[in-house]
This record gives structure tokens, C-alpha cells and sequence, in this order.
């Protein structure tokens, strides 16, 4: 049975038989119903697993009492979000805080009435499911956004109001060049695996590097750095520029793989890269926002792409000044950016695959009757000695062609 449909299941705890036999059969047509007749069976039942959904626990028991089994219980990692009820005879008000105080959720008093069971059954394994629910909640929303925004809200430093500020940032944006011309004949499954490759290896990249993910639109992505964690203006920009090259290197790969997989005319990217002040903040409706970058700068980083070479990373001057100790680039004709007066001065970096070529680990060479694909990180101690084997039988056979 699926979860839907599935009995959930009630342990009942308590010495005396007559009251395990009318808490079954009140209890049989609604849930799968397990018994132990001693603390010490009943923490055995427990660790044996599966975990119930609840248990009804009797506190006057013989060797083991109830207080001492919840108390094992919530000592183990394993069973100690599981609810307890206590069913006792005992009504005195301390012994019900002490219950409590132990992590009980609730009491049943004796002589056991089959509707106050019921009741409280269903009411507290509907509020457990409940309290599951919210506790896997943060997992399940991390996916949708950048891992620097889930922590401020989760750890309460970001609100949900509608605000923004100004900071000077290092904003990042790229696109597939020709990616309508290059996907217009593909079928949606190869589209599909291409795109999510594409932003899951990018995403591992981005995150390796410390970037906030903003939005992927379409083939497009808009990353920046300097909120709402900041390493400094300058180290920021070289983190942004360290992690376009990354990600670059990695497309080469990327790019011979999905040649070898036979894709014809694998994704290339453009890279546009700008330093400036921008709005940073919650932007949009108190029904519905997004938390994202607006401004002439912001837009700058996508013009900056435009004119980026395939497979290159253009830079803006004032990203340029910042990080010109570590990367070289070239200048190029500058440019005009809407919403921006001034002209743009822009630079291309140069040799981002030079000291890479050495250290790829996936490659693929073509020539006239010659199709070599070699990925090395499927070649390990097992195995190498075949593929040394291989390549020196071909290499001989191509020495002894005439």
C-alpha cells in the first residue's frame, strides 16, 4: 500500500492483559495495532523497527515503568520525535507535569474510555504528521534558492518584507551563443539533459566559489557577489572572474563529452562580468517576491555578454581595475550600454584554457579516419594497463599504414 493508504500503527504498552485486548479492538479498524506487556518488551519492539506513528504507554508497570521507557525513548535519535501518551490511573497534577516535563504529549486516564482513545490517537498522529511536514519543509524549498539567501531567512537574518539597499557588487551573467539556432531540431528529451547539465555543473561551480545564484532565464544565468555575504569589493570581483574561468574550463569538457554522446553542436558559452553599484533586496508583491539585483549595472553584465566571445569572458573596466593583478585581457572597442552615459571600455580575458589543456580530463580528437575519445577519469589502476595496451596496438597499426 502506498503512503496514502497505509494503516498507520499504534503500540500499546501496559502489564495488564485486559487493557492491551481493549485497546486493540477499539483501536483494530482504523490502525495496525502492536502490544507489549512490559517496558523492557516495549523499548525491544521500538529498537526492532519500524518506529510506530505513536504509543500508548502505561506508567505503573513492573522492573521498567512508563517514565523510564519515554526517557530511553528520547535518549535514542531514532524514536525520540515519536509521540507518547500516557494511560494511567494516576490524576494527580504533579505527576501529569512530570509526564509532560519528560516529553509526554498528552494523558489518558483510566478506566481507558474507547472514544477519548480514538480521539487523541488521531489527534496526535495528524499533529506529528503535521510537525513532520514543516521540519522537511526547509529542504525541500533549499532547491529555490541560493543556499547565502536560505540561511538568512532560515537563521531569521532576512525578512520577507519588500525592502532593498545599495551595494557595490560584482555581477555576473551568461548565455548560450545561437541557443534557438542550436536547439530548433532537437528533440525536448535531449534538450532537457543538455540544459540540466548545463546549469547543475555550472550551479556546482557557482556555489564552489561562494557566488549568490539570482535566476536562470532560459539558457541565461545572473550570479553576483558582494551579498548577502561579501568578502570585500575586490575579492569579490576576483572570486566572480576565478569562477567564469572554472566554469569555462569546464564547458570544454562539457563540449567534448556531448560531442561523443553525439550531439553535433554542443553548447558555448558567453560570459559578461560588471562591477557597480546596484539595488539589492526583496522586489515585487507581499503576495509573491523575489529576492534579485536590479540596475543600469546589472544590465551592463548582459551587454558586457553580448559581445563576449564564444567560450570567453568579457570584463567591464571597473571589474578589470580589480583583478588586473591576476588575469590578463585585452582591450576591445568599447561599447554602448542603455541607461548608461558614459562609454564602456571593455576587456576580454586571455589564455582561460591554456593551463587547463594540460589537466583535462575528458578529450575527444578528430582527424580524417581518426576518432579518439578518452576520459580519464574512468581509467583507474584496473584498467589502465588495457588502455595503454589499446592505444599502442593503434598507434603501431598507424605507424605501419602506407
Amino acid at each position: 500500500m502506498n503512503k496514502t493508504t497505509e494503516k498507520r500503527t499504534v503500540l500499546a504498552v501496559d502489564d495488564t492483559p485486559e487493557n492491551l485486548a481493549l485497546l486493540s479492538e477499539v483501536l483494530k479498524d482504523e490502525y495496525r495495532v502492536r502490544v507489549a506487556n512490559s517496558g523492557e518488551r516495549a523499548l525491544a519492539i521500538l529498537k526492532a523497527g519500524p518506529p510506530p506513528d505513536i504509543v500508548l504507554l502505561d506508567i505503573m508497570m513492573p522492573d521498567m515503568d512508563g517514565h523510564e521507557v519515554l526517557r530511553r525513548m528520547r535518549e535514542d535519535q531514532k524514536l525520540r520525535e515519536i509521540p507518547v501518551v500516557f494511560i494511567t490511573a494516576m490524576s494527580d497534577t504533579a505527576d501529569e507535569e512530570r509526564g509532560f516535563a519528560a516529553g509526554a504529549v498528552d494523558y489518558i486516564l483510566k478506566p481507558i474510555s474507547p472514544p477519548t482513545v480514538l480521539a487523541r490517537v488521531r489527534t496526535h498522529i495528524a499533529l506529528a504528521e503535521q510537525k513532520a511536514t514543516l521540519k522537511s519543509l526547509p529542504d525541500r524549498l533549499s532547491p529555490y534558492l541560493s543556499p547565502q539567501i536560505y540561511r538568512a531567512i532560515f537563521e531569521g537574518a532576512q525578512d520577507s518584507s519588500i525592502h532593498a539597499s545599495r551595494k557595490k557588487l560584482t555581477v555576473y551573467f551568461s548565455d548560450i551563443k545561437d541557443f534557438t539556432d542550436t536547439t530548433e531540431n532537437m528533440e525536448p528529451e535531449d534538450l532537457t539533459y543538455l540544459l540540466n547539465k548545463y546549469f547543475s555543473e555550472m550551479s556546482k561551480i557557482a556555489l564552489e566559489h561562494g557566488a549568490t545564484i539570482d535566476k536562470f532565464v532560459g539558457d541565461a544565468m545572473l550570479l553576483f557577489f558582494g551579498d548577502p555575504e561579501t568578502r570585500g569589493v575586490k575579492e569579490d570581483a576576483l572570486q566572480c572572474v576565478r569562477m567564469a574561468v572554472a566554469m569555462q574550463r569546464r564547458m570544454a569538457d562539457l563540449q567534448a563529452i556531448w560531442q561523443d554522446k553525439g550531439y553535433d553542436k554542443p553548447f558555448r558559452m558567453r560570459v559578461g562580468i560588471n562591477t557597480g553599484i546596484c539595488n539589492v533586496g526583496n522586489f515585487g508583491s507581499a503576495e509573491r517576491m523575489d529576492y534579485t539585483i536590479i540596475g543600469a549595472e546589472v544590465n551592463l553584465a548582459s551587454r558586457l555578454e553580448h559581445v563576449a566571445d564564444p567560450d570567453g569572458v568579457m570584463l567591464s573596466f571597473e571589474t578589470y581595475a580589480l583583478v588586473r593583478d591576476e588575469f590578463e585581457a585585452e582591450e576591445r572597442a568599447p561599447i554602448k550600454a542603455k541607461g548608461i552615459a558614459r562609454e564602456i571600455r571593455c576587456f576580454a580575458l586571455k589564455d582561460i584554457h591554456k593551463a587547463a589543456d594540460a589537466t583535462r580530463r575528458f578529450v575527444v580528437k578528430e582527424s580524417p579516419g581518426l576518432r579518439l575519445s578518452l576520459n580519464l577519469d574512468q581509467i583507474n589502476g584496473d584498467n589502465r594497463d588495457a588502455a595503454l595496451a589499446h592505444l599502442t596496438e593503434v598507434i603501431e597499426k598507424v605507424r605501419g599504414q602506407r
